[in-house]
């Protein structure tokens, strides 16, 4: 097959062009705020008044090349919007909890001389763990890190948990269990377009991570595969050699169902299974009963499909099997990943170039954020609290006795049910919306309206700051530096290019002042910047699996990223893992893992006969906090609405672009519909980035992964309704 240069290609992009001087503006190298690709851009800054005034791509940057999608290239209008929060702001209105009003401006000190005064008292009164943190991964490593030190040694709580667990945790699960290490890819992004088939099973890559399509496009180009799992016909899937256009909720049923072919067709690498994994032979008794007709009846897809993709998969000399949220964010997301990695295992495809898993992540800091110590069983370099040499080893770094390391707490969606309990009587949080993002949000929201006390950090009034008592206004990635970690698990280096606006700090300065306010300061007073953060944390992670300590700020800038794990400051990190065939096991070995299969939580009834699905489009990012309040990404996806397939719009008498009320047992919502063929008959999508009455998780619901608590986003039970409604202009 003809290879694809792309460094050539970029040269001369150079040498075509000129250096144009912008006078009273100066460049800062940094990445985009958004999704884990991470992409490099230039920030421009006007150097009088110091002011972002625009962005440019950065064409060295090895991951991307220059490429930026919509919201990368709009992301700098973020820093300097009118919606910012550039004083703290108290609520001197109780009743107004859940809206925008009732709050008056106040002083940083009579902000934290309330913030503290409640913290202690409900402490005192009701047991530290009466205080939680819930916390995000659009967050540098040093803020990731600082937040479970903050939750643990600066308010002494139990209770921490992030939105990852709405995003990666699923994957984390997944690849543990098999690998014993969770790093988002066993390869560089650089070999994507030099591999032979990318399986992609529940990524809607052109939309959610656009910038990675030059290299999928470029395997087809080389005369290679591209393979999509999907429900819907998305862009990626219309362009796909094969598209698998699953039934929502089946996808441990389709992994199965190809495991079952490569086995039959003699696809099994026998000397790898052999000599580097375990539990192939219970998993092939399991998958004998996944016939391609046995697999069809579960998931929807045409029998012929699945041999086909066996096929393709099993012949290709070097395949990534990629995966996201579609199959992740399911009550069996685990096993979901267990079983498309199952894949690699069995044919060998693991453990050299060209050839690996990668789940692509959505959050920015995905990677890094789950990594040092925010989950509610984590700490830093992925060690687990249930490790008393684990313990001892961080309470050591942090300076406090074993013995005081608050025990495991639950996962973020659990957290709300001990607010229902009063367990948890009040809330800090910090870079997470989760009044969008949880699912089943009339629960979540009137646990978050309960609370006795609640402290929201963010730069924008999002509709969970609403709840809150305190509003402490933080900084924009733009405003602070540190370290992220990209999809490829690539440590990467994040630069200030503006000062920060009004009165906002970063979040890492914010939780020091606090905890010296509590009484804590001794285990923060020499922390002084987000490098001696960086620092502590390359401590914390040595020995860990997450290792981070051969890493510092110099070497990320001279080699442009360095993959973890990086144990040494003369190792230049690992960009591919295995290669030596040695897995992160005590044995050395993978698991192959023999999955039995498990329906969604909430089956189609007579009464909810349709499937409901959720996910992103290009334009906006997350709960929408931030684009939603980009004129351009407005103007392109201003409003939520329902994908409807034309039968079954017809069966329910709906017309394109009408108004209809999509409901479940949990709520409802109203969307404008728009018919097409890219969605199942018994299937209908809505995206996730709008709040208040437009949330799609209103309707949602609250089952979750045994092993992972992901909340099972992907699929649930449903039902449509026409209303006698105007059409909308």
């Amino acid at each position: 097959m003809q290879e694809v240069n792309f460094k050539n290609a970029r040269d001369r992009f150079f040498k075509e062009i000129e250096n144009v001087n912008h006078p009273d503006e100066t460049l800062v190298k940094t990445h985009c705020s958004y999704c884990a690709m991470q992409c490099g851009m230039n920030l421009r800054v006007n150097t009088k008044t110091n002011k972002i005034i625009g962005v440019e791509p950065r064409y060295d940057w090895p991951v991307t090349l220059g490429k930026m999608c919509p919201k990368g290239v709009t992301a700098y209008q973020q820093v300097n919007h009118q919606d910012r929060i550039l004083k703290p702001l108290i609520r001197d209105d109780k009743s107004l909890k859940g809206t925008n009003k009732g709050f008056r401006e106040a002083t940083w000190e009579e902000a934290y001389d309330l913030i503290v005064s409640k913290f202690k008292g409900l402490q005192e009164q009701y047991g530290k763990d009466s205080i939680s943190v819930y916390s995000g991964v659009s967050m540098t490593n040093e803020k990731c890190y600082l937040t479970g030190k903050f939750a643990r040694v600066g308010l002494q709580t139990r209770y921490i948990d992030y939105n990852g667990r709405f995003c990666m945790a699923s994957a984390a699960g997944g690849l543990n269990r098999s690998l014993g290490i969770d790093r988002g890819s066993t390869v560089p992004w650089t070999d994507v377009h030099e591999t032979d088939c990318v399986f992609l099973a529940g990524s809607n890559t052109a939309e959610c991570h656009p910038t990675s399509m030059f290299r999928i496009w470029a395997v087809q180009e080389r005369g290679g595969y591209v393979i999509v799992a999907d429900p819907r016909e998305t862009p990626i899937a219309r362009r796909a050699d094969l598209h698998l256009d699953l039934r929502p909720g089946t996808d441990l049923a389709l992994a199965n169902g190809i495991l079952n072919q490569l086995i039959k067709n003699g696809y099994v690498d026998e000397e790898f299974v052999t000599n580097h994994t375990n539990g192939f032979e219970e998993t092939k008794k399991v998958v004998e009963d996944f016939t391609p007709e046995y697999t069809s009846q579960i998931t929807g897809v045409a029998p012929e499909k699945i041999i086909r993709a066996a096929e393709i998969y099993g012949k290709a000399p070097n395949a990534i099997v990629m995966f996201a949220r579609g199959i992740e964010q399911q009550v069996k997301g685990v096993d979901n990943v267990s079983a498309y990695t199952n894949m690699a295992l069995v044919t060998g495809k693991i453990g050299r170039s060209k050839s690996g898993v990668a789940t692509i992540t959505g959050q920015g800091n995905g990677q890094g954020g789950r990594e040092h110590g925010q989950k509610a069983d984590a700490l830093p370099g992925y060690r687990k609290i249930a490790y008393p040499e684990h313990v001892e080893y961080i309470s050591k770094v942090w300076g406090i006795q074993p013995e005081e390391m608050p025990k495991e707490g639950v996962s973020a969606y659990e957290m709300f049910g001990l607010m229902e309990q009063k367990t948890i009587r009040a809330l800090y949080l910090l870079c997470s919306n989760p009044a969008v993002s949880a699912p089943n949000l009339n629960y979540v929201r009137e646990q978050m309206k309960n609370l006795d006390f609640m402290v929201c950090v963010d730069f924008y009034l999002s509709e969970s700051a609403e709840f809150a008592d305190v509003i402490l206004p933080t900084t924009t990635w733009a405003e602070d530096e540190g370290t992220t970690t990209n999809v490829e698990g690539r440590i990467i280096k994040i630069n200030q290019a503006q000062k920060p606006l009004g009165e906002a700090k970063p979040d890492w300065q914010i939780q020091i002042e606090i905890a010296e306010r509590m009484g804590r300061g001794n285990y923060f007073s020499h922390l002084k910047s987000a490098e001696d953060i960086f620092n502590e944390l390359r401590v914390a992670s040595k020995g860990g699996v997450a290792d981070y300590y051969g890493v510092t700020w110099e070497k990320i800038e001279k080699q442009d990223g360095v993959f973890w794990p990086c144990k040494e400051e003369n190792d230049p990190g690992t960009p591919h893992l295995f290669l030596d065939k040695k897995f992160y096991h005590p044995d050395g070995r993978a698991k192959i893992f023999a999955l039995p299969y498990r329906p969604p939580a909430e089956e189609p009834d007579q009464e909810y006969p349709l499937r409901l699905t959720s996910g992103r489009v290009v334009y906006h990012y997350l709960s929408g906090n931030q684009t939603r309040r980009i004129q351009f990404l407005r103007d392109m996806c201003p409003d939520p609405f329902v994908e409807v397939h034309p039968e079954t719009a017809e069966k329910y008498n709906i017309n394109h672009e009408e108004n209809v009320r999509l409901y479940t047992r949990r709520g409802e919502a109203v969307y404008k519909v728009k018919i097409t063929e890219a969605i199942r008959k018994d299937t209908v999508f809505v995206p996730y980035h709008w709040g208040h009455d437009e949330s799609i998780n209103l309707l949602t619901i609250g089952a979750l992964d045994p092993i992972s608590r992901m909340p099972e986003f992907k699929a649930c039970a449903a039902q449509i309704e026409k209303l006698e409604m105007k059409k909308v202009q």
